[in-house]
């Protein structure tokens, strides 16, 4: 029994001992990160000086003297409103289109997938050229249809709208998780609808999109929680903000106080203010699930 013991005893060893490089990465580089921030947010800390306590003066401060505070979550709502359907909308459409067994239809799976593997900074300054409104092709191809372009990323409305478009850039990836929900429901279903007389639209509305809602509700939560943290693009087009600061997003906002004011009491009290914001957000939306979100079986 002893010696059973022991085997065992070393066993445990030997496991703890493989995971060990996980264990001490995770504690010392999101664990601890993660208690200080808490710590850090009730405190006024510069990077320079010892952190000085301050208790709730940061959250006040944000929700009540800080107008940049509320700018900057409405432009970020506002892009998350309208980028995250068109996103679902645009990866379900891609999806349809290539859920056919036509010759070469890999084809075109791979061009589609490859702009979302493509770095997001190459494809920000790629979208910049673009959209010049001297030398950027997509002014040019309007002038030769007669329509004078906009000046796209100078412009406060052109500027947001155009981050709308670029986020759209993306959307193979989700196409591709969509097109795995698609091969997943069963044929059974369509072959039972035809010989009801069901049509291609009937199909679309009542099998398809209903056995695709588990697979539209986890990209759902994911597009949410990523239009919160979005950051990379609107930092490259436009650090400051962009015009009249239109594109001046919430993470910008918080990444400017942490590192270009070295406010990082005040920048850790936003993190956790977006935290929170995004967990109320999916929250509610996954209490809505049962009405629309249909699992099978």
């Amino acid at each position: 029994m002893a010696r059973r013991t022991n085997h065992r005893a070393k066993e445990y060893l030997v496991g703890y001992l493989f995971v060990s490089p996980w264990i001490v990465g995770f504690l010392a580089f999101t664990l601890w990160p993660f208690l200080q921030s808490i710590y850090l947010s009730f405190t006024r800390y510069n990077i320079v000086a010892p952190a000085k306590w301050v208790g709730a003066a940061n959250y006040k401060m944000l929700l009540t003297q800080d107008p940049l505070f509320w700018h900057s979550a409405w432009v970020t709502i506002k892009f998350g409103f309208f980028s995250v359907p068109l996103g679902i909308i645009a990866g379900v459409g891609l999806a349809l289109l290539l859920n056919s067994n036509v010759k070469g239809i890999g084809v075109f799976r791979t061009i589609f997938f490859l702009p979302s593997i493509v770095p997001t900074v190459a494809t920000t300054v790629l979208f910049m050229w673009l959209l010049n409104p001297n030398i950027g092709l997509i002014n040019k191809a309007l002038a030769r249809a007669g329509v004078t372009g906009p000046a796209w990323l100078k412009t406060a409305p052109w500027a947001f709208n155009s981050l709308i478009m670029m986020s759209l850039w993306g959307v193979g990836g989700s196409m591709i998780i969509y097109l795995a929900g698609l091969k997943d429901i069963p044929t059974g279903l369509y072959e039972a609808a035809t010989l009801d007389g069901a049509n291609a639209i009937k199909k679309l509305r009542h099998i398809t999109l209903p056995m695709m809602t588990p697979v539209i509700f986890f990209n759902l939560i994911m597009g949410i929680i990523g239009a919160f943290q979005y950051f990379t693009q609107a930092y490259v087009m436009a650090p400051t903000g962009g015009p009249e600061d239109s594109t001046y997003f919430y993470s910008l906002y918080l990444y400017n106080r942490a590192w270009k004011y070295l406010d990082m009491g005040y920048a850790s009290a936003m993190a956790w203010m977006l935290f929170l914001i995004i967990i109320v957000t999916t929250g509610l939306v996954f209490r809505t699930q049962k009405r629309w979100v249909h699992y099978g079986g």
